[in-house]
């Protein structure tokens, strides 16, 4: 026999937030004491599920409730997600299916769009899942580039200026990662107005929504239109600290004639591939109907850290931070000689400091980043900058 090649489309898969954990190891078993910024896991910290939602799915597995579930997720979790919602006013509601995270509905709903060589509009920066699904059903990432000097806000003119006959939709990620950034109402709605005008369908990735750290104002983005097609994705990883229950979902919304052949054809996949976790099914309304006091508690204990974490990083010139919004990220700028991915791997090695380069997530030309998790305890960020500040202080000093 000769060897087994890989097919042609995982040539450009790359998930540069685990692709440092290789290094990050090799670098641990020499004995160095290592801080870990890169991986979204609030479970690592100090942060855990509420008991009432845990309970549920204990009580569930007890009652024996442990095979398939419907394809599209048990009825009293669908329609939990169904008045979350309505609360957050999203509508003209047509669908909803729950998934293995919301990773896979994620999937499901880009594969159910796009043929091969069609693209879809994707921010830069960017959570590099969507480049990886692009690149397996060999469509295109087509980058658009977010404005650091706005507060990595759209510029809707050169979004507008990417558009070409090929472009089926367009993904907006709000609150996003890796930059923490939270859009205004008055962007959403010029979204809307590009994707009416081009015929694109909108994937809104709301899975920050409810880690907002400020008095900003929050929009969940199908809540402003019943007219255009949008996919809203969400889940409880985040906002519910259970990343590993893989229990997501997606809302469909939008007028019958524009939304019924595309959700019918998503949902043949979703009966092919039985469907997401049952057992775990069970922690939805719970999580979405029960009391939020955790999330209080999560959002002043991440303030805190964020603004440590910003303080901190600016007080160096190699680096400067915008204040993220939402979510639990920082994406800074470094204005240093070589590129982010050296600079962070040499952090790895001198300093057992880990981070994720901003190429890795996409960045406008000529830019170089790095992603900064800033779960960890105050205790644990003040080491790790104070590290990161060795670091700089005797490369380029």
């Amino acid at each position: 026999m000769i060897p087994i090649k890989p097919a042609e489309r995982v040539k450009n898969i790359h998930y540069a937030i685990r692709e440092v954990v290789a290094l990050a190891n090799e670098i641990k078993a020499t004995g160095k004491k290592m801080h870990y910024l890169n991986i979204g896991d609030p479970n690592k910290y100090d942060f855990a599920p509420p008991k009432h939602m845990t309970d549920a799915v204990a009580k569930a597995m007890q009652n024996n409730l442990n095979g398939y579930s419907p394809a599209s997720g048990i009825e009293d979790a669908r329609d939990a997600i169904k008045r979350q919602a309505e609360r957050s006013k999203i509508k003209n509601i047509k669908d909803i299916i729950i998934t293995t995270g919301a990773s896979e509905g994620i999937e499901l709903s880009i594969t159910g769009l796009c043929n091969s060589k069609d693209n879809i509009l994707l921010p830069f920066p960017s959570y590099p899942l969507y480049s990886a699904i692009l690149g397996k059903l060999e469509a295109e990432v087509n980058p658009y580039y977010l404005n650091e000097d706005d507060n990595w806000n759209l510029n809707i003119e050169d979004i507008e200026k990417r558009i070409n006959k090929r472009t089926k939709g367009i993904v907006i990620i709000n609150p996003n990662n890796p930059t923490g950034a939270v859009y205004p109402k008055e962007t959403l709605l010029e979204i809307i107005e590009l994707a009416k005008k081009y015929n694109l369908v909108i994937f809104s990735d709301e899975i920050y929504d409810k880690i907002i750290l400020d008095d900003t104002k929050y929009t969940s983005l199908a809540s402003l239109t019943d007219e255009i097609p949008i996919v809203t994705f969400n889940g409880l990883s985040k906002s519910y600290i259970v990343p590993g229950f893989r229990i997501g979902w997606a809302i469909y919304s939008g007028p019958d004639e524009l939304t019924k052949d595309y959700i019918s054809g998503v949902n043949k996949m979703v009966r092919s591939r039985l469907c997401a976790n049952h057992p775990m099914q069970y922690a939805i309304k719970p999580a979405l109907d029960g009391p939020q006091d955790h999330l209080i508690e999560m959002k002043n204990i991440l303030k805190i850290r964020r603004d440590l974490t910003v303080s901190m990083l600016n007080d160096l010139d190699e680096i400067s931070c915008t204040v993220p919004q939402g979510a639990f990220y920082a994406f800074p700028s470094l204005h240093i000689p070589e590129d982010d991915e050296e600079f962070v791997s040499d952090l790895i090695r001198k300093k057992g400091v880990v981070t994720v380069h901003g190429s890795g997530f996409g960045q406008k030309p000529n830019t170089k980043h790095l992603r900064i998790v800033f779960l960890p305890n105050e205790k644990i960020l003040e080491e790790a900058y104070g590290k990161i500040r060795e670091f700089v202080k005797k490369r380029y000093h």
